[in-house]
């Protein structure tokens, strides 16, 4: 068993990480929108992996004996005025991710919540990487500028390519 604190932080968590499927969907509609295909694959598989990221919380509070709960979703933004605009906020939703990220890694720790400690580290992990990924997402488009249509078709050709991998912890599992 879990304790009532932790349980609603990780409550709050799946909430934040559908709420982030639902923001990266919206920067996919936005890309689509001005027939950049590849910035929106990206994002579009971005926000599947968030959505896993959600499911992945919740199997983990069933495990535990905690109780989901799901919220409501906000809805995000949809009005931008560039790729570069996109790609700092993806950068700053993904620094907000880590620190609630942290607060559930913070409180595990307080509460010497061992299993949720332990559970907790590939997130930790994975937003290293989603950060890392979103500040060279950010570069890029920096370095190429929002006039280089060349460079604009080279990124967007490169961003096509990814290909949606289901997470480890959610691999061969059950969803939800």
């Amino acid at each position: 068993m879990i304790s009532e604190k932790m349980e609603q932080l990780l409550n709050d968590q799946i909430q934040k990480e559908f709420y982030s499927a639902y923001l990266y969907l919206s920067f996919s509609a936005y890309f689509t929108s001005r027939n950049l295909n590849g910035f929106a694959n990206w994002f579009k598989i971005q926000a599947m992996e968030e959505r896993d990221h959600a499911l992945i919380f919740i199997n983990y509070l069933n495990l535990v004996g905690g109780r989901v709960k799901l919220q409501a979703i906000q809805a995000p933004e949809w009005d931008f005025k560039s790729i570069e605009e996109v790609l700092e906020k993806s950068l700053a939703h993904e620094r907000s991710v880590t620190q609630s990220i942290y607060r559930i890694a913070d409180l595990a720790i307080e509460e010497r919540d061992h299993k949720t400690n332990s559970f907790i580290k590939w997130f930790i992990d994975e937003q290293a990487e989603e950060e890392d990924t979103a500040q060279q997402n950010l570069s890029k488009i920096r370095l190429v500028g929002e006039n280089d249509g060349k460079g604009i078709l080279m990124l967007d050709t490169e961003m096509a390519t990814r290909v949606y991998t289901v997470p480890s912890p959610l691999a061969g599992k059950e969803q939800a």
